[in-house]
């Protein structure tokens, strides 16, 4: 900062034009930042303005210092005083702000309170004086510190709900999406978002926003001081002081892109971990430890280099200002003994100087803080102007209980310009029970998608007792629908967490019958803690059978008059099959009931099979009338053993 001094007219200029630019960028940056964090800050205002006043009682405490360490001198040099009127009455041209009367008298009136506490020379001491100048210095210091903690754990209890209530909106926000976002979207990227996006803007805003509210204060309040000491060395190293912030224009630049580069390669590094571990059973097959392990090493490489780009870029602004710093400090030195400044004004501005120099320090950190931050703000709010495609009506018709049917109506759907079904006709009335066959990629899991409502058609309508399902509510809709599927997912709970997800706040009585209508009581019972046994991460504990038979229960506690099975046995062997197949016959009793297929044995059961090839509909009928028609549905029964050749 008072390294400044020393350069010439032509590089203050410069330092202007940098100072100005430095200044849009950081403010650019804060303004980013903050404008974000409002609407989650607002709610915890008082603490915040607790932290703001605590901040300014700090910077109040930091400006004591110039003043006791200027008056514990002159105390020293009794002719001090008396050489000071003359020079204040002589004086002319002082800045108007040292000419505020009531701040000599204040200065006055405390140093005439003080005066039994603190030694002077020529008096003889006594208790008072020198418990006064045993204690006046650490009882400052304990205040000021006390203070500056007081201040930073209140901006940290701000700043720590405020990270907590971003990444709860986050998810929030995510689970409002609908499916084609999360198509479109990695998991890698998702998670590098919710944690290390929010973790920079913690940084940011615990730090970063801290230091910003205390550390301005501080330093405006030591300059008041150092003005009231002596206000032509204070103004000479003020006037060049943009000089010191185009170090900062350069630094910033530079953190930024360095982050940017982090983020895309701490994406990177997350999706193959997460491809990696979630299939490691395909990694250790086919030997792809060594491959996956040379790929992470190269991101873990990008993400080394860009982190060390941050580190250099943050860590050079202490050398460089400690530098200016140290060189503008000989400056003063060098002008201090040309102008024979008094001992006392020397030891008060020179107090100044080194209390404002860790407020500079830590202020010079801000920037890279907010740069930082911005980023992470830039890509959470990317995902907070996400717009669900599926979007709810403005005011949803009631919902009725299912009592007719599910109509598709010239039904068509596209996955980016790709057909996937074509002109849809169906009708599926209730208490029917309507298998769907057809080759991979023929359209059928996307017809229980929008049945669903997880899409909607782009042509067409898909209707609910005669409603669109675009009138209706979609929670509403989904609560008369029990979907038990091919992908087991359970979450990381009790069996009995598990059972209750199909519905919150079951009685254990409502879970244990569930579990017994899905065969399921009895293996159950044999865990060492039953019902209550973690069923470990997606399932582990448990078997293939078991876990769809768990999935079954949840849909019997459901008990919704619309049961979707979307090629539920798919991945089963024959005795897993056998017996879920058992608990799926129970399940589907009374209801309608919509059943996907490869299998074609699990549709013989079925009251009407469509057949679906290119997204149409080219065959239906009952299994005995698809078989008799020798077309496509009858030569995938072949392929599978069900139905030998005519002839």
């Amino acid at each position: 900062m008072w390294g400044a001094c020393s350069l010439s007219t032509r590089c203050g200029k410069t330092g202007y034009v940098g100072g100005a630019l430095a200044g849009n960028v950081v403010m650019s940056h804060i303004w980013t930042v903050l404008r974000f964090g409002w609407p989650y800050l607002r709610k915890y205002w008082p603490r915040l303005l607790m932290g703001i006043l605590l901040a300014i009682g700090f910077g109040l405490t930091n400006a004591s210092f110039v003043w006791v360490s200027r008056t514990l001198f002159e105390r020293m040099d009794p002719a001090y005083a008396a050489r000071r009127a003359e020079e204040k009455a002589r004086a002319t041209g002082t800045p108007a702000l040292v000419k505020v009367g009531w701040l000599p008298r204040v200065s006055e009136q405390v140093q005439s309170t003080l005066d039994p506490w603190l030694p002077k020379a020529g008096r003889q001491p006594d208790w008072r004086q020198m418990l006064g100048g045993l204690l006046i210095l650490p009882v400052m210091v304990a205040v000021s510190r006390y203070l500056g903690y007081l201040a930073t754990y209140c901006n940290n209890w701000v700043g720590e709900r405020f990270i907590a209530d971003v990444r709860v909106q986050l998810l929030e926000k995510l689970y409002t999406l609908s499916l084609d976002f999360f198509n479109r979207s990695t998991l890698g990227d998702l998670l590098t978002r919710i944690n290390s996006d929010t973790a920079a803007l913690q940084r940011c805003m615990t730090n970063g926003f801290n230091d910003l509210v205390k550390e301005p204060f501080t330093i405006a309040v030591v300059f008041v001081a150092l003005l009231l000491v002596n206000a032509p060395l204070t103004l000479l190293a003020v006037v060049f002081l943009p000089l010191c912030v185009v170090p900062l224009v350069i630094l910033g630049r530079k953190v930024r892109r360095a982050m940017q580069r982090l983020v895309q390669a701490t994406v990177s590094q997350a999706n193959l971990l997460v491809e990696a571990l979630s299939a490691i059973r395909v990694v250790k097959a086919f030997g792809l430890e060594g491959e996956q392990s040379r790929r992470y090493r190269e991101y873990i490489r990008q993400s080394v280099h860009h982190s060390m780009k941050n580190v250099q870029a943050k860590e050079l602004v202490n050398p460089l200002m400690e530098v200016i710093g140290m060189l503008g400090l000989g400056l003063l030195i060098v002008v201090v003994f040309y102008r024979q400044v008094a001992v006392p004004d020397l030891v008060g501005f020179f107090t100044g100087v080194a209390v404002m120099f860790t407020p500079i320090k830590r202020l010079a950190n801000v920037p890279m803080y907010f740069a930082q931050g911005s980023v992470g703000v830039q890509r959470l709010l990317q995902i907070f102007a996400e717009k669900p495609t599926v979007r709810e009506p403005a005011q949803p018709r009631p919902t009725p209980a299912f009592s007719r049917s599910i109509t598709f109506e010239h039904v068509s759907f596209a996955y980016h310009d790709q057909p996937v079904l074509q002109d849809i006709d169906l009708t599926i009335p209730k208490g029917m029970k309507l298998g769907i066959a057809g080759e991979s990629g023929c359209g059928k899991s996307t017809l229980v998608n929008l049945v669903f409502r997880f899409y909607d058609p782009q042509h067409g309508s898909v209707r609910f007792d005669g409603v669109d399902l675009r009138e209706l509510d979609s929670a509403s809709l989904r609560r008369q629908m029990a979907l038990v599927s091919q992908e087991v997912v359970l979450f990381d709970g009790t069996i009995a967490e598990n059972i209750a997800c199909g519905k919150p706040g079951a009685t254990r009585e409502e879970i244990e019958r569930a579990a017994r209508m899905a065969y399921a009581h009895d293996f159950i019972m044999a865990k060492p803690q039953g019902y209550d046994s973690p069923v470990g991460e997606r399932g582990v504990e448990l078997s293939a059978g078991q876990r769809q038979r768990i999935c079954i229960a949840r849909a019997f506690i459901r008990n919704a008059p619309i049961l979707v099975l979307d090629e539920a046995t798919a991945a089963l062997d024959a005795q897993a099959e056998a017996e879920v197949q058992a608990a799926i016959d129970r399940l589907e009793e009374n209801r309608t009931v919509i059943c996907v297929a490869h299998r074609l044995s699990t549709l013989q059961k079925m009251d009407q099979i469509i057949v679906l090839e290119k997204g149409r509909i080219i065959e239906r009928g009952t299994f005995a009338e698809l078989l008799a028609l020798d077309g496509v549905f009858a030569q995938m029964a072949r392929r599978q053993g069900l139905y030998a050749a005519k002839g």
